[in-house]
């Protein structure tokens, strides 16, 4: 496997793409039909210091690859890489592409509160083949957004251009993460499978005595037993159940704590270990915070 391609700047990119001269160095849109290369280039695997956002259409085949997973690269879809990221791609004839990139150095968003929660989307994190698909109405909305983001950027600076930038590309990702979200919803039955597979892998975990062995297990860890990025598990529960991956495994450990406190007659520090929890305290605390009664004062309606 070749070492990705490091880009460093947006300038950078422009020059390896055969692009004119970026307008702005922090930010930047071209279309994949204004990319200069040999028709028979194919595209291989990069990493960059910036946001990239792009909708990509009528590819001839080939595959996408974000961070171990593969996207379906066979309809329009949308995607998303992070700042130092890795993308590959098998087999993809650049002059088969159409669409749009918009790309964004992190410096562009410096100041604006858009800066510190634009990572917090979860679709640029995901190691998964969950790539956006639009529907005609949907992708109507995204281009307009993008054609306003366009003409921007092509206009003279002046001391409203940042603003709007900004503005429009916190426009931009606020409808993408509504249509994620409605993505999530109308795939019941592959979100219903993972949460089987996410309720058979705590009851053996559970079982097990792996609390015992590894302690409570981190959302990270069950994020890899599922073959998932943490975020897209986290996205997909709290949109199917309205809790996060973590919020699952506590209300795993209340249930269970509730089994011993009332059918055995360990004591609540035997019963803090026997679920993982290196301090009593910290048990004693959760299972007050959840159930509004300490682990005793459960146990004494039993009595």
């Amino acid at each position: 496997m070749k070492t990705p391609i490091k880009v460093s700047s947006i300038s950078a990119l422009h020059k390896s793409l055969g692009l004119k001269k970026t307008s702005n160095p922090l930010i930047s849109m071209f279309s994949f039909d204004d990319v200069k290369l040999e028709p028979e280039t194919i595209l291989s695997s990069i990493i960059t210091d910036f946001y990239v956002i792009a909708l990509k259409k009528d590819c001839a085949g080939g595959k996408c690859k974000y961070g171990q997973q593969y996207y379906d690269f066979d309809e329009g879809i949308m995607y998303f890489i992070a700042p130092h990221q890795v993308l590959r791609f098998e087999d993809i004839l650049l002059n088969s592409v159409k669409g749009f990139v918009l790309v964004v150095h992190p410096d562009f968003l410096q100041g604006y509160p858009l800066a510190s929660i634009v990572k917090d989307y979860g679709f640029f994190s995901y190691a998964t083949n969950e790539a956006l698909h639009l529907s005609e109405k949907e992708e109507k909305s995204i281009m307009d957004i993008i054609e306003n983001i366009e003409q921007e950027i092509e206009a003279n600076m002046d001391s409203f251009t940042q603003d709007l930038l900004v503005s429009n590309l916190d426009l931009l990702l606020k409808y993408c993460d509504r249509f994620y979200n409605r993505q999530f919803l109308t795939r019941k039955k592959v979100n219903n499978d993972l949460l089987s597979r996410l309720e058979s892998l705590l009851d053996d975990y559970f079982k097990n005595d792996q609390l015992i062995i590894n302690g409570i297990p981190t959302v990270h860890f069950i994020a890899e037993q599922l073959n998932l990025s943490a975020n897209y598990l986290s996205d997909m529960l709290r949109v199917q159940t309205g809790q996060t991956t973590q919020q699952h495994v506590q209300n795993r450990l209340i249930e269970k704590a509730k089994e011993l406190l009332s059918t055995t007659e360990m004591s609540v520090s035997e019963i803090a270990y026997h679920l993982g929890f290196e301090h009593p305290q910290s048990f004693h605390r959760l299972f007050k915070n959840r159930t509004s009664v300490s682990p005793l004062e459960f146990r004494a309606t039993f009595n």
